[in-house]
């Protein structure tokens, strides 16, 4: 390019960012972008890097807003590119969104649904509401994850949509099926809540939204049975959903262990770990969408006897056959098991296949009732007094001592208390609930699918199975700083648990035991993210009593709008299909959480007559893609660091605490500064009103004392949690996590 063109150019581009931000004082910046323009001659994507990268390298704790400056830049280059892909002469890149519907429909990326759906008109006066302005909420790297993961590209790879389209395209799709008379209504208030930023969809829902593959659901859980038809069963429907980009949660329990005897031969079964490294190979084999590898979770429960090699399975020493390093891992914990480890009593393993045989009933099918009493405890002692069933007897503690080393290690396993999840289930009368997603915050009835019959008929092979209930994790979550502070949390959760709603009508899921338990409970989950940002901003310590009761009060109203939401739903649409019964009618899910004040109870007299939409409602899900889109702090999750640097290929991308700033900065502690019985406690109160659960990390510091964790493990059960995720340790292995969750 001519200097003087060059020139220019950028005269212009600094012109228009300094009016953007009086605030910050460019001379500097000026004078460092004009002295390489007067020695480098450059091509236009050069000159676009080279503004990018000199405001990169400004970002720091005391000028946190060249973030947004750099995100200036990145997006004058995505316009560029994006007009250019549709041959359009548009500065601020969005063209015809008509036009760019028709394009992507006829490259085969957009579903065909989208313009038989919304006519051209209809089209037209919705690429009215597009505002580009609110492209410059986005931090550089919110703007950056926004552009590489999830707007639709062509198959060369050009850009063609832009973000506030790609919320459109979403907006669209959720609606499409809503009444004619108020959809164009529900696609600008779906689109208000995506473009302000004020809630984020699930990581599918968010890339595949609209588009002519994958599907919108975060996660999945099954249930396999001690069948070896079952067990490969399993597998395929693994494999086929890991393909479509979801993450899978698998119980394991009910097969039988290693050395059990399989049809009547003794010591012939080889237990949990051959399934394991099947699940392992599928895991590397099968990716999602060529996007990441596949990500599976498996469960097993802690009287299970090979519960010592399933523990052991990610670590890094020992024999190789028995390692699953890509699995994830978690243990289902009755709360006897973890009694016996306060008093350092002895705990007794079984194989679940002799339990069946012997005692003609299924351990895992059981839980406590009531705290300290039920028929958990009654059928384990039964077990252990029997005396025709073979058992292991170890101490509690050594189980512990297992659990412990792994998690410092590898971060898992993920702690699943099975009798809390059991007694807070609004769902009971209709299943069990044996272990969790991928993420620890998904709890809904779960059953295996069995075969029934499989016969010819007219040359061809018929096979009849029963569906089990086969989880499905549809998820969003609220932007806590945001839509506090902005006081439209009522506003956003009517609509937001609409858009929920009808994910389960539109995705089509390739498994249809799946499909079916989606329809039958409908279950959403409802989540948060940017706790640590809204403390921050509104000035309150992380480790406080005042954190701790906001906390109760914020999730207390969020619970409100959001059942209330969905009872306003089921009004118009009709209640979930297996509402009678459920705690729900009963009013026992307002008895457990004692709701008795004047709103609540009227709330709980409306959902008793005329229901509630959804089965299962809130989760509180790990966000830490979607957070960072959004420019905000990750979860329920405390900061690591005030500033650290997101690597990339050629570069370092510097980021900081969302809203930085002398007055925020002395209530960002790092997470491995905080004393976590504070976190537990604010989780606790959070817990009481989500009704599934929390994705919910406790960070300690590589010398921790065994005791210590421990202490932490049982403040967690005691008080009320019903998982915990991972444990992040300053030496810890590095941690790799799905993304499906991150909505």
């Amino acid at each position: 390019m001519i200097v003087a063109a060059k020139k220019e150019i950028v005269t212009l581009l600094l012109n228009e960012v300094e009016q953007k931000h009086p605030e910050v004082d460019f001379n500097d910046f000026k004078e460092k972008v004009m002295n390489t323009l007067a020695v480098k001659d450059m091509s236009i994507d050069q000159l676009e890097n080279m503004l990018i990268l000199t405001a990169l390298e400004r970002i720091s704790s005391l000028e946190p807003q060249w973030t947004f400056i750099a995100a200036h830049f990145y997006l004058k280059r995505l316009y560029r590119l994006s007009a250019c892909s549709r041959k359009t002469n548009e500065d601020r890149g969005y063209g015809s969104f008509y036009e760019l519907i028709n394009t992507l429909d006829q490259m085969g990326i957009y579903d065909s649904k989208l313009l038989k759906s919304y006519s051209k008109d209809e089209v037209d006066y919705l690429e009215k509401l597009i505002k580009p302005e609110k492209d410059h909420l986005f931090t550089y790297i919110g703007l950056l994850t926004m552009a590489e993961r999830y707007l639709a590209r062509s198959h060369q790879g050009e850009f063609l949509e832009l973000p506030q389209e790609r919320f459109m395209i979403i907006a669209m799709t959720l609606m499409a099926n809503e009444q004619e008379d108020k959809r164009l209504t529900l696609v600008e208030e779906a689109y208000w809540a995506l473009s302000n930023l004020y809630m984020t969809v699930a990581t599918p829902t968010l890339s595949n939204a609209g588009k002519s593959y994958g599907q919108l659901s975060s996660c999945f859980i099954d249930t396999v049975e001690d069948d070896l038809r079952n067990i490969y069963d399993s597998n395929t429907d693994v494999s086929t959903l890991s393909k479509n980009g979801g993450g899978i949660g698998i119980y394991l329990g009910k097969i039988r262990s290693r050395g059990s005897d399989i049809k009547g031969f003794k010591g012939i079964s080889s237990g949990v770990i051959p399934w394991m490294k099947q699940l392992n190979n599928t895991a590397v084999s099968v990716d999602q969408l060529g996007q990441r590898q596949g990500a599976i979770a498996v469960y097993l429960d802690c009287w299970h006897k090979d519960i010592f090699s399933f523990l052991d399975s990610k670590l890094n020493n020992g024999d190789e056959r028995q390692r699953t390093h890509d699995l994830f891992t978690g243990v289902c914990i009755p709360d006897l098991f973890m009694e016996q480890v306060e008093k350092r009593g002895e705990w007794y393993l079984f194989d679940p296949h002799e339990v069946r045989r012997v005692m003609g009933y299924s351990l895992e099918d059981h839980f406590d009732e009531e705290k300290g009493a039920g028929s958990f405890r009654d059928k384990y002692w039964e077990c252990v007094n029997h005396p025709d069933l073979s058992r292991e007897a170890v101490q509690a503690i050594e189980i512990f001592k297992s659990i412990m080393v792994s998690q410092l290690e590898t971060g898992t396993p993920y702690m699943f208390y099975r009798d809390t999840v059991n007694r807070q289930n609004a769902n009971q009368h209709k299943g069990m609930i044996y272990c969790s997603n991928l993420c620890t915050e998904i709890m809904q009835n779960m059953s295996p699918t069995v075969l029934e019959e499989e016969k010819v008929e007219d040359g061809k092979i018929i096979i009849y199975k029963k569906p089990g209930d086969f989880v499905v994790c549809n998820l969003s979550s609220i932007s806590l700083a945001k839509s506090v502070l902005d006081d439209i949390l009522e506003r956003l959760i009517h609509i937001q648990v609409r858009m929920l709603d009808n994910v389960i009508d539109i995705n089509k899921i390739p498994v249809l035991q799946a499909q079916i338990t989606n329809e039958n409970y409908r279950g959403i989950g409802l989540g948060t993210f940017g706790w640590h940002h809204l403390l921050a901003l509104k000035g309150i310590k992380w480790e406080s009593e005042e954190a701790v009761l906001y906390c109760d009060s914020l999730y207390e109203e969020i619970a409100y709008l959001t059942i209330k939401a969905s009872h306003e739903l089921a009004k118009e649409k009709g209640s979930y299909q297996y509402f009678e019964g459920s705690d729900w009618s009963t009013g026992e899910y307002f008895a457990k959480r004692e709701y008795i004040s004047l709103r609540w109870n009227d709330l709980m007299s409306k959902v008793k007559q005329t229901g509630i939409r959804n089965g299962y409602l809130m989760a509180v899900a790990p966000n830490s893609s979607t957070s960072i889109l959004a420019g905000s702090t990750a979860s329920i999750d405390p900061i690591f660091r005030l500033e650290y640097s997101e690597e990339k290929k050629d570069y370092k991308i510097p980021v900081t605490a969302p809203d930085l700033s002398p007055k925020t900065t002395w209530y960002y502690k790092s997470a491995y500064n905080i004393d976590q019985h504070w976190s537990i406690r604010q989780n606790a109160s959070r817990q009481r009103h989500i009704d599934q659960s929390i994705s919910f990390n406790i960070y300690v510091r590589n010398d921790i004392k065994a005791k210590a964790l421990l202490d932490l493990h049982l403040d967690a059960w005691r008080s009320g949690l019903k998982t915990t995720y991972y444990i992040r340790s300053t030496s810890g292995s590095e941690i790799e996590e799905c993304d499906s969750c991150h909505s």
